[in-house]
């Protein structure tokens, strides 16, 4: 599997990414917005986009569909319950179903509500398994419920989807706010080393080779995974005096989800 990912260079900060099978050169084209940056790569590399993947129905990630449908005849899937807002879907996915790209490339879909109701995910079948997350999962970071979504359905979808996945498993987000959210990891836990260093690391980042974190990473640098942490907690408790002395994981996430969006 080869994985193409493209920095879109906008205000949004949208990463788009290009699926492809070795073997045959068929690609998959992940959100494309950038639609003239994802056709260029696969012209430039000789691949050819047969479908397409929504990972939601947000503008930022269905606006390039059209072009791409264009160019290329390209198929689009993407979560079933997104079919009346993602105009011309071809295919409607559920939890486990499997997209095929050419001959060697699977990925499998994880129905991931909270950023949207109608929000999937994409597990690739491979030695290093690698996770295209849309805006559920950021680097360092968890997507937000403004525009259709829910909180208590981000929570379970981190606690009993995202949490289980192997350690080693590759995160591609769809966006870039990796400088923030750490910083925000910070703010909750200022005495977490491993953030501290890795925004070191990633201030000054080129984009368009990014830093690819795992969910071993992920659980040491993003405060979503990290809710039995007695600094979090109590730094959560100063700023909401409502919050109980031993609040559930559950309790915790809301909290930060909560004081996340004003931060």
């Amino acid at each position: 599997m080869i994985v193409e990912q493209i920095w879109t260079n906008n205000a949004y900060r949208n990463f788009n990414y290009l699926i492809v099978c070795p073997d045959t050169g068929e690609a998959m084209a992940i959100d494309p917005l950038d639609h003239e940056k994802c056709l260029a790569a696969a012209q430039d590399k000789g691949w050819e986009i047969t479908q397409i993947l929504n990972t939601h129905h947000h503008g930022d990630h269905i606006g390039g569909n059209g072009p791409v449908v264009d160019a290329t005849g390209a198929k689009i899937l993407a979560h079933a319950g997104a079919s009346d807002k993602i105009p011309n879907m071809d295919r409607g996915l559920g939890a486990g179903d499997v997209i095929k790209i050419g001959n060697s490339v699977e990925l499998e879909c994880l129905d991931t509500p909270g950023h949207t109701m109608s929000h999937i995910c994409l597990m690739s079948r491979t030695d290093v398994p690698a996770l295209f997350c849309g805006d559920t999962l950021f680097n360092a970071g968890a997507g937000n419920c403004h525009n259709g979504g829910h909180p208590a359905e981000l929570y379970d979808t981190f606690a009993n989807q995202l949490a289980n996945l192997p350690e080693q498993t590759l995160i591609y987000p769809g966006h870039d706010y990796i400088a923030n959210n750490l910083e925000f990891t910070l703010d909750r836990e200022p005495d977490n080393p491993h953030a501290a260093a890795l925004l070191k690391d990633v201030a000054n980042q080129d984009t368009n080779q990014p830093l690819v974190s795992t969910m071993a990473m992920e659980k040491e640098v993003n405060t979503f995974f990290r809710l039995q942490n007695p600094s979090v907690i109590k730094a959560l408790q100063e700023k909401f005096s409502d919050l109980p002395e031993n609040p559930d994981a559950k309790t915790v996430f809301l909290k930060l989800r909560e004081l996340r969006n004003d931060w």
